[in-house]
């Protein structure tokens, strides 16, 4: 037994140290493209929880927690379909078995960027949280989330340290500015 209560082959850390380990063997171009879609998703999220807090007093939780849904698997599932189309334009023929589920599996972490926005307006419509407050919360998760990608991505260049400020800076204003668009998008 495990400290954490789990049997040292099969625990929780073991399991999640296979994941980490799965995900490190996939090739990069794959990571890239998981990675490209969550941020895809994450400012998808982003903008529809804006718009649905500058609309609050007209929307219910049930609502708003539902249209979040919709819209991430929207996106979700355009990426999935957008990849196997690419495929098909690209190499003339279906993607195999492999290249279906790694697609899969991208879709299935865009829709995971979702997860504690949903939670939160899940929270909402159950009563716990009223919804001005969760969508705010959601707003917040996605904008630390965002960051947080971005200074990792920005820290693994190795680059000067004032060039890494520079770069997140730049990377910022870029984030806003797809942020204003999709506001203007919405008629906001």
């Amino acid at each position: 037994m495990t400290a954490d209560g789990g049997d040292p082959q099969h625990g929780p850390r073991s399991l999640r140290r296979a994941r980490k380990q799965r995900e490190r063997a996939r090739p990069v171009e794959e990571r890239a493209e998981h990675l490209r879609e969550r941020v895809y998703a994450i400012f998808t999220g982003l903008a529809i929880v804006l718009v649905l807090r500058s609309n609050v007093e007209h929307l219910d939780a049930a609502r708003a927690t539902l249209t979040l849904l919709t819209g991430i698997v929207a996106i979700s599932a355009a990426g999935f379909v957008a990849g196997i189309i690419a495929h098909l334009a690209v190499h003339a023929a279906f993607p195999d078995r492999a290249e279906t589920a790694a697609a899969i599996r991208t879709a299935g972490g865009a829709l995971g960027s979702a997860a504690w926005p949903l939670i939160l307006l899940a929270l909402a419509w159950a009563g716990v949280l009223e919804l001005d407050p969760a969508l705010r919360a959601a707003e917040i998760v996605y904008l630390v989330t965002l960051v947080v990608i971005g200074w990792i991505a920005v820290r693994r260049t190795g680059i000067a340290w004032w060039k890494q400020l520079f770069a997140m800076g730049a990377l910022v204003l870029l984030g806003l500015g797809v942020v204003l668009l999709q506001q203007l998008a919405h008629g906001h």
